[in-house]
């Protein structure tokens, strides 16, 4: 009797799944989330000339994964030196000498340069634009200028904050008060974040040549510095409600929030709070962030 005949699906290879890690999947994931907030938003508002179309969602969406994902793997190209002298790191596709660095080059070139016609016809020049502009303050400026100096995080929190304007701008082919806030949440947001990720990363950051403020003016210092940028998160996140975008639930939501941060970050000034603290601080703005936004999209 013949046996069944099993068609196997091959495993996907040794390099397709490092052109995926690249891209930085869970990454460009919150980074895709964050723009359709901002697309939903616009559209709940009311701030729409005409409807959004299923077209606009969908480019926008594939848009922003390919813009993300071609800077995270220009990202690692420039970094593929120091990412050798990082435990974290030493094991990504350059470094590991899993793929060659002029393929990885040409992977974020293209994918990025694809973002540009996705978003231009599928949503609208603004939106292309502000995507090309995200781009290359990410890889030109933000990722040389680690190397350099602690304000590199400042300038990497721009491209950073600017998803849920791209979905803003998708949807209504502007830029206004309302999205200026969303901006404003998520680059204020970045700044105690990537503090706290640097107190317990240091020595590393150190190891690699990477210039980040616990290393500059000390640790008690960069703790101060948490404590008055969750101040300012906290504080602007309440501007969205006056501007129509959010309700008195999502009001309530967003102080209680805030109020846990900045007493968890407060609460890194006693003494003895070290690297527990730190890894718990960056837990907690993570998930700050995430309720934030549900809160927003639920709005009750």
């Amino acid at each position: 009797m013949q046996k069944p005949i099993v068609q196997e699906i091959a495993a996907p290879s040794p390099a397709f799944r490092d052109f995926v890690t690249l891209a930085k999947p869970r990454i460009t994931l919150s980074v895709v989330i964050t723009a359709a907030a901002g697309l939903f938003l616009a559209n709940r508002a009311g701030r729409l000339d005409e409807p959004v179309t299923t077209t606009t969602v969908l480019s926008t969406l594939l848009g922003m994964v390919l813009i993300v994902s071609g800077a995270n793997a220009l990202n690692m190209w420039i970094e593929r030196e120091s990412d050798k002298r990082m435990p974290r790191t030493m094991n990504r596709p350059l470094p590991g000498g899993r793929l060659a660095a002029k393929h990885a080059l040409w992977f974020g070139v293209a994918i990025s340069a694809l973002a540009i016609p996705v978003l231009a016809i599928g949503a609208n020049p603004l939106t292309a634009l502000l995507a090309v502009v995200a781009n290359l303050l990410y890889v030109l400026a933000y990722t040389p200028l680690k190397q350099h100096s602690q304000y590199a995080l400042h300038v990497g929190a721009v491209p950073g904050a600017i998803p849920p304007l791209l979905g803003w701008t998708a949807a209504t082919g502007r830029i206004d008060a309302a999205a200026g806030v969303l901006f404003a949440i998520m680059f204020l947001w970045q700044i105690p974040h990537f503090i706290a990720i640097a107190l317990f990363r240091k020595a590393d950051y150190a190891r690699a040549g990477i210039v980040v403020t616990p290393n500059v003016v000390g640790e008690l210092a960069s703790r101060h510095t948490i404590i008055r940028w969750i101040f300012a998160v906290v504080a602007t996140s309440f501007l969205v409600v006056p501007l129509g975008v959010a309700g008195h639930g999502y009001l309530i939501s967003a102080a209680v929030l805030g109020a846990v941060w900045f007493i968890w970050g407060c609460y890194g000034l006693r003494e003895g709070t070290g690297v527990r603290w730190a890894r718990s601080l960056f837990g907690i703005s993570i998930l700050y962030q995430v309720l934030l936004f549900a809160a927003l999209v639920i709005n009750p």
